[in-house]
């Protein structure tokens, strides 16, 4: 039987099931028949939550001993959005110009058909790693993210997994492969103001109080100043208002109820705790001083109520495992990769509780995009990156 050596191969196998999230679409079981022949032990938990859509992942283990590397990821895609905008259809996996189009080309079914490939030749060549290696693979990581890692790590816990070091393969490169690797993320916190007043018209102003006004000053409080300058590891703390609603219609309300949502993405500096504190506080000194309408004596009313599942910040100090990637992005690419922490969150924010964890991948300029690509020339070198950094890390 052959081996799943080729990542071309292996990504137009993937990008053909169509696995828009929450959909398994066939991706699971065209990853389980790649592994198979290595030798892995498969198996695919189903997840439930209420309210949310039932999850398919897949973990995958070869070998029983230590060392134990995890390589994650996620077979799920975002929707391709008109079809008809695309050049190639989006799951045709059509090759034009040294380019594989397809939803999920880079983002990220393309790192997991290189680690397949890199492994499968790692056995062919050498037969298997002297140790362990197993496969975390979420079905929801472009969705909630409930029924997906997070279930998917406790449930491996449970069953007695443990792991020395984790590999991400989202596409953690800019501009050219070889550019950067993840070795944290910033914090994310979201939370929504709501601040009450009373309505009228707009005519009789001294019947009414205009909670826009007050909820206007609470969001200037959160913004200004800034939360702090950096830190050596991580870029400046940054808090945006994304939304602000008052469910108004006419234009001659006073309107009773005005809210607002803010998300924080934070650095080293804080932890959740600190943060929700420090947000409160700025809250409730504006909000004293601060008035609905000019004269009141009271300040103003507001309730702050924070989302669930907040993400902390996180950094890898694991020497091994960050200067060991180094080392072979530098062999294969001649690139001295930045060790970044900027970016939104990913699944690494999970697996972090459970083993040192770095992102690397493709490059992610058209993830998410009309048209999603990947050079097949990178797709040879990211497989090439990724047999060196399994030989050398397991020595």
């Amino acid at each position: 039987m052959s081996l799943p050596t080729d990542p071309a191969r292996n990504l137009a196998a993937l990008i053909r099931c169509p696995s828009v999230t929450p959909a398994e679409g066939g991706a699971l079981s065209a990853l389980e028949a790649m592994v198979a022949p290595l030798g892995f032990s498969v198996e695919r938990p189903v997840f439930r939550e209420d309210g949310t859509p039932d999850v398919e992942n897949l973990y995958a283990r070869l070998g029983s001993g230590g060392p134990h590397l995890m390589f994650a990821g996620h077979t799920d895609v975002v929707p391709p959005g008109d079809e008809a905008d695309w050049t190639h259809p989006p799951f045709s996996a059509h090759v034009a110009d040294g380019f594989m189009y397809g939803r999920g080309a880079v983002d990220m079914k393309g790192g997991i058909a290189c680690f397949v490939a890199a492994l499968a030749r790692h056995v062919e060549a050498r037969g298997a790693p002297k140790g362990s290696v197993s496969l975390l693979i979420a079905g929801d990581e472009e969705g909630p993210s409930i029924n997906g890692t997070v279930k998917l790590l406790e449930w491996a816990a449970a069953r007695g997994e443990r792991w020395d070091a984790a590999l991400v393969g989202e596409p953690t490169n800019p501009q050219a492969l070889g550019d950067t690797i993840k070795i944290g993320r910033r914090g994310s916190l979201t939370g929504d103001i709501v601040v009450r007043g009373r309505q009228g018209h707009v005519a009789y102003p001294h019947l009414a109080d205009n909670p826009v006004r007050g909820l206007v000053a609470l969001l200037d409080a959160l913004m200004h100043p800034a939360l702090d300058a950096g830190t050596q590891d991580f870029q400046p703390s940054n808090l945006e208002v994304t939304t602000v609603d008052v469910g108004n219609c006419a234009t001659n309300v006073i309107p009773a109820r005005a809210t607002a949502t803010f998300n924080v993405r934070f650095n080293d500096g804080w932890t959740v705790e600190s943060l929700q504190a420090e947000i409160h506080n700025r809250l409730d000194c504006a909000a004293e001083r601060a008035k609905l309408r000019p004269g009141r004596k009271d300040g103003v009313s507001f309730e702050l109520v924070w989302r669930d599942r907040p993400s902390p910040v996180f950094l890898t100090r694991d020497e091994k495992l960050v200067s060991g990637l180094a080392a072979a992005i530098r062999a294969v690419t001649g690139r001295a990769p930045a060790l970044s922490t900027s970016g939104g969150t990913s699944d690494a924010r999970f697996i972090k509780d459970y083993c040192p964890v770095v992102e690397f991948g493709l490059v992610g300029q058209t993830m998410h995009m009309v048209d999603e690509r990947v050079a097949l020339d990178d797709l040879e070198a990211l497989t090439r990156v990724y047999r060196r950094f399994l030989e050398d890390w397991f020595g």
